[in-house]
């Protein structure tokens, strides 16, 4: 079924999501790095895109940059005056995602901030950082529940949140899986179900990345 699924990606993509050089670049330009192919799809980065459109953004926070693909995707759809603020712990990544995002015309847009997420979102709260629209989590899959309670900080009324890689190819069923992943993905939907300043679902995805899900909450 996997390749089916890719299949269908390559189709989704031809019919909806015209050609790009940037973002084409940016994935080549990231291979080339060396960085992990974990990037979202083309799909999935329109989906964002047209997410933070809908909601009109004009602050969006993602945790964890990687190499800028998804970046470059909700930095699009800011508002004219718009600000995204992304967060990357691994230099070499930062490096790569700045020349990526210089290439796409938006280094005036977005921010990177490198360090630890953690210690980052820390040093935003001490700055007063203004409240989010848009917030993208994906990073270090043990530290989600830690992110969203971060995230639930930077948020006001109708802040929208999403978070990727929460599925995990069904592994999310088992609570006796020692996958630190798997367990901190587990604890993020525990938290989500006690958390009273959210309403959220989860959509499971299949595509050219496998079998995996998004959750999508928005602030009370």
């Amino acid at each position: 079924m996997e390749h089916v699924w890719g299949k269908v990606d390559e189709y989704i993509t031809d019919k909806l999501i015209p050609k790009d050089d940037v973002l084409e670049q940016t994935l080549t330009h990231n291979k080339q790095a060396g960085l992990p192919e974990i990037d979202v799809s083309p799909a999935q980065g329109k989906m964002l895109y047209l997410l933070a459109k809908t909601k009109n953004a004009k602050r969006i926070l993602e945790i964890g940059t990687l190499g800028g693909y998804s970046t470059i995707w909700l930095a699009r759809a800011l508002e004219e005056d718009g600000e995204l603020i992304t967060l990357e712990a691994v230099s070499h990544h930062v490096q790569i995602a700045q020349q990526n995002i210089s290439r796409a015309g938006l280094s005036e847009r977005v921010s990177i901030l490198e360090g630890k997420a953690l210690d980052t979102l820390s040093q935003l709260k001490e700055k007063a950082a203004l409240p989010f629209d848009f917030i993208f989590i994906d990073a270090d899959k043990p530290n989600n529940p830690k992110y969203l309670k971060w995230a639930l900080d930077f948020s006001k009324k109708g802040t929208v949140i999403i978070a990727d890689n929460v599925v995990r190819n069904g592994a999310v069923l088992h609570d006796s899986d020692e996958d630190e992943r798997v367990q901190g993905t587990r604890e993020f939907f525990d938290l989500l179900k006690q958390e009273p300043r959210i309403e959220a679902t989860a959509i499971q995805t299949v595509g050219e990345k496998g079998y995996d899900g998004f959750v999508y909450g928005i602030v009370k």
